[in-house]
C-alpha cells in the first residue's frame, strides 16, 4: 500500500528545476502551469500557445539557451511589419506572452535570455467607441419578423445590451436561466462568478423567442440551419454572433462596424451616463481591476464637455 509520502503534488513537481531543454516541451509545461497553478482560462491558454508557437516557428530556436535579445528584436520587427497588418495592442500581447514565458523559465532555473531585457511596448490608451443612442435603438429593433431566427437574434441583441455579457458568456448560456426572476449568475473570465440582470425588454424578447422553440437543445441560443424551416444544429458559436450583429447593424443603416463587444461597451457607457458609479459598473462587467473599467470615463466625459460648452460663462458671451 502506498504511503502519503509516495504521492507528489503538481506544486511539488513544478517547483523543481526542469531537466528538459527542448523549447516546445517547455512551452507545453508552461501552458499546463498557466492552467493548473495560475487558473487561467482555456482561451488564455490558447492565446499564449498561439503567440509562443509563432515565436518558435519564426526563430527556429530549439533550446531556451539559444534565445537571444537579437532574435527577440527580429521577432518584434516582424510583428511590426506593415505587411502583417497587426494592431499595436496585438503586438504587445505577443511580447507580453513571450516575456512571461521567459520569466517562468528563469524561475524554474532554466538558462535563457533575462526577461527584464524585453521591454514592453508603450501602447496608446485604449479608446472606446460607442454608437449614437438612436442607432442603438434601430439595431435592437432590426430583426423585424416573427420567424425563429429573427426572434432568436432579437433576444441575443437585447440580452447583450441588457447584461453586458461577453460573447463567450452568451454562447455558453443554457435555456434554464431564470428569466422571470430577472437575474442570473454567469461564470466569466478566470472562472469568476457575477450576477447579471435582464431588462423588461430583454425578458419579453427571450420569452417570445423561447415560445417558438420546439426542440430539446439545452443551449439558450442554438445555431440554426438555413431555409424556411430552420433546424437546431447545436450551440451557437461566437463567430456566428459576430456575423449576425454586423448584419443587423448594416440593416439598421449604421455606417460604423459594430461588434457584440461593442454592445458591452454600450451597456457600460449607458450606465455611467445615467449616473451609475464606476465601482458598480466594474462589478456588473466582471472586471478584476477598476482601471479596466476606467476606459469608459473618457466617453462619459464627452457629456461633461457638452455641459461645459453649453452652460459655462454664458453671460460673458452676451
Amino acid at each position: 500500500m502506498l504511503a502519503v509520502k509516495d504521492f507528489v503534488s503538481y506544486n511539488d513537481v513544478i517547483r523543481q528545476p526542469l531537466q528538459m531543454t527542448d523549447l516546445r516541451s517547455l512551452t507545453r509545461d508552461y501552458l499546463d502551469y498557466l492552467s493548473i497553478e495560475k487558473n487561467r482560462s482555456p482561451l488564455t491558454r490558447r492565446s499564449y500557445a498561439r503567440c509562443l508557437e509563432r515565436f518558435i516557428g519564426f526563430s527556429g530556436v530549439k533550446n531556451p539557451s539559444d534565445v537571444s535579445e537579437q532574435i527577440i528584436r527580429d521577432f518584434r520587427l516582424m510583428l511590426a511589419n506593415p505587411k502583417t497588418n497587426m494592431k499595436k495592442g496585438t503586438q504587445a500581447y505577443y511580447v507580453i506572452a513571450l516575456r512571461n514565458f521567459l520569466k517562468y523559465l528563469v524561475k524554474r532555473g532554466i538558462k535563457t535570455v533575462p526577461p527584464e531585457t524585453v521591454e514592453l511596448p508603450k501602447v496608446p490608451a485604449r479608446q472606446i467607441q460607442v454608437i449614437d443612442y438612436g442607432d442603438l435603438e434601430r439595431l435592437l429593433a432590426a430583426p423585424r419578423d416573427n420567424s425563429l431566427r429573427a426572434l432568436r437574434d432579437r433576444a441575443i441583441l437585447e440580452l447583450l445590451f441588457s447584461t453586458g455579457l461577453r460573447i463567450s458568456e452568451l454562447c455558453a448560456l443554457d435555456r434554464t436561466i431564470p428569466i422571470d426572476r430577472g437575474e442570473f449568475t454567469v461564470r466569466g473570465k478566470g472562472e469568476k462568478l457575477r450576477v447579471v440582470f435582464i431588462s423588461d425588454r430583454a425578458k419579453k424578447a427571450l420569452k417570445d423567442y423561447l415560445e417558438k422553440r420546439v426542440d430539446i437543445e439545452p443551449a439558450l441560443f442554438p445555431s440554426l440551419s438555413k431555409g424556411e424551416k430552420p433546424k437546431v444544429i447545436g450551440r451557437i458559436i461566437p463567430r456566428a454572433v459576430q456575423r449576425l450583429v454586423s448584419y443587423y447593424a448594416r440593416a439598421a443603416g449604421i455606417p460604423k462596424h459594430v461588434t457584440p463587444h461593442q454592445l458591452r461597451h454600450q451597456f457600460a457607457t449607458d450606465l455611467l451616463m445615467n449616473g451609475a458609479d464606476l465601482r458598480s459598473v466594474q462589478e456588473l462587467l466582471g472586471h478584476a481591476n477598476i482601471s479596466t473599467t476606467q476606459v469608459y470615463t473618457h466617453v462619459t466625459n464627452k457629456e461633461l464637455r457638452e455641459v461645459h460648452h453649453a452652460f459655462h460663462a454664458r453671460r460673458r458671451k452676451q
